[in-house]
């Protein structure tokens, strides 16, 4: 598979007659950070921008209740991700399929087996795909010492959260067990890994023409390899940046990462775009398989569009080709060209 490919480009058509409607928290805002959400609310902000100079026929909602009733829009594009309750996930597609109404992404199954990273990676261990050991601690299951897997240093965080959200480390059971209390008293089910030294690995992918397309594979370097990355970093709530995103160089390390991402997407086809992560463990070279983010953050300071910008595509061309791939999926495109048409 080629890595350097055109981009695709909606047609006329299809911008006339289709109706597209964006679902974001934030996609009502101006661009500013905001406290909690930092700079998600600023993508947002960028993402309504950046469909209205592509020139779809845009609606902007940001609120589940727009899907109670089926709205009059042809398709929807969901952000909604991340709106404070377990497994939010999964609910814009499965209102959607309510409607019978076409969507940007995986099924919600898929989106729902994503956003578990205890089941992902039990789908990747069944794959062959080399995964540390780990734990899940559901609410209202006995909270075993005997599940923790070996080692020295641990991290905990919810089993479905997103940007490393209550991520938290320790060092024996009694740590790691007021850690799984303090966030299964939140609401969440907490996973238990041992802490990796070393660095991640993102293998960004899309769809065109048809199949999944992996674009320049990214390497996120720490400064100190030891360092948790936490939810105030990547969301820039905080100052300074322990870490650099560049591309991953030819060789071995991607080949393996790509291998394997490949592997994974079998799992999660048709998902029109994701990311899947690896971390890369210094001290034995060892690629292991760490989680999948279908429906990734598409900003374009974030790790898909840098990956693109590395194949001379625009934020915009990278946001255009993804749409135009599912809108000709879900078989919107040719129901464009009929209307117009008629």
């Amino acid at each position: 598979m080629a890595r350097y490919a055109a981009p695709r480009s909606l047609p006329l058509e299809a911008k006339r007659a289709l109706r597209i409607m964006l679902i974001a928290k934030h996609a009502k805002g101006r661009g500013q950070l905001h406290p909690e959400d930092g700079t998600h609310a600023v993508y947002h902000c960028e993402m309504r921008e950046t469909l209205e100079d592509i020139g779809v026929n845009l609606m902007v909602a940001d609120e589940y209740s727009v899907l109670f009733e089926r709205p009059n829009v042809d398709f929807v594009f969901p952000l909604l991700n991340r709106a404070g309750f377990l497994n939010s996930e999964m609910l814009v597609p499965l209102l959607c399929n309510r409607l019978g109404l076409p969507y940007l992404g995986a099924s919600p199954i898929l989106r729902g087996l994503s956003d578990d990273k205890h089941l992902t990676k039990r789908a990747a261990v069944a794959r062959g795909i080399p995964t540390a050991p780990w734990a899940v601690y559901r609410r209202g299951a006995p909270l075993d010492p005997a599940l923790l897997p070996p080692g020295d240093h641990f991290v905990i965080k919810p089993n479905a959260s997103s940007a490393s959200w209550g991520v938290g480390d320790a060092f024996d059971w009694e740590g790691v067990r007021e850690a799984v209390v303090a966030l299964q008293a939140e609401g969440h089910d907490v996973i238990v890994e041992p802490f990796i030294q070393g660095h991640d690995i993102e293998v960004s992918a899309i769809t065109l023409n048809g199949e999944p397309f992996i674009l320049p594979t990214q390497i996120v370097e720490q400064i100190n390899p030891a360092q948790l990355r936490t939810y105030q970093e990547k969301r820039n709530l905080v100052g300074g940046q322990a870490y650099e995103i560049r591309p991953l160089e030819a060789g071995v390390l991607q080949r393996t990462a790509e291998t394997r991402a490949r592997e994974m997407m079998r799992e999660f086809m048709p998902f029109d775009y994701g990311r899947f992560e690896f971390r890369l463990d210094l001290a034995t070279g060892e690629v292991q398989f760490l989680e999948v983010n279908l429906n990734c953050n598409l900003w374009s300071k974030k790790t898909i569009s840098m990956a693109a910008q590395q194949m001379g595509w625009s934020h915009a061309q990278l946001i255009e080709t993804i749409l135009a791939e599912s809108l000709d999926r879900r078989g919107l495109l040719q129901k464009a060209f009929d209307v117009v048409a008629a």
